[in-house]
């Protein structure tokens, strides 16, 4: 039955959840950095390259192989590793080597990183190497940002962009 003392009921019940969710929304106050600092996120998704070049079968080389597996190119699946360094004012703050995973070392990487650093002026250098066959790092991206304390700096990686994006 619907009487005045179960709506009466109804409602300080929904003040009393109300009460308790509008407090805990905005207390107690969370702080993800401390005082000063501001943070860097590097976020990369990428594959490295195959550790040698495709190359091209010989006759035989085809004539030998079952007719459903003559492939005139032989290409490798395994990928070399990627190298990341993040250089913030002339000191690497994160140099890693990740090497691809699964049972034939042919898969993607994926790298996430958030690092805190002091507010301020920085001069950062983000490099990465996805090639065995690279003397040197194939991608670097350079820039000098002002960061306010509790600022991020978020750099992403894109090769089809032509690589380091910072934001």
């Amino acid at each position: 039955m619907t009487s005045p003392l179960r709506y009466l009921l109804q409602a300080l019940n929904f003040a009393v959840f109300m009460a308790i969710i509008g407090y805990f929304s905005a207390n107690p106050a969370v702080r993800n950095l401390e005082e000063g600092l501001a943070q860097v996120t590097l976020a990369i998704g990428h594959a490295g390259q195959p550790v040698r070049p495709c190359r091209e079968r010989t006759a035989e080389e085809l004539a030998a192989l079952p007719p459903n597996m003559r492939q005139p190119m032989d290409c490798p699946r395994e990928r070399s590793p990627v190298i990341v360094r993040l250089i913030m004012d002339g000191k690497p703050i994160l140099d890693m080597t990740v090497n691809p995973p699964g049972a034939f070392k042919d898969q993607g990487i994926d790298i996430y990183r958030s690092i805190p650093i002091p507010a301020g002026k920085h001069h950062f250098v983000a490099k990465l190497k996805d090639s065995v066959r690279e003397k040197d790092f194939n991608y670097v991206g350079e820039k000098v940002v002002d960061l306010a304390p509790a600022d991020l700096l978020f750099i992403d990686f894109h090769a089809q962009m032509g690589g380091f994006l910072f934001k």
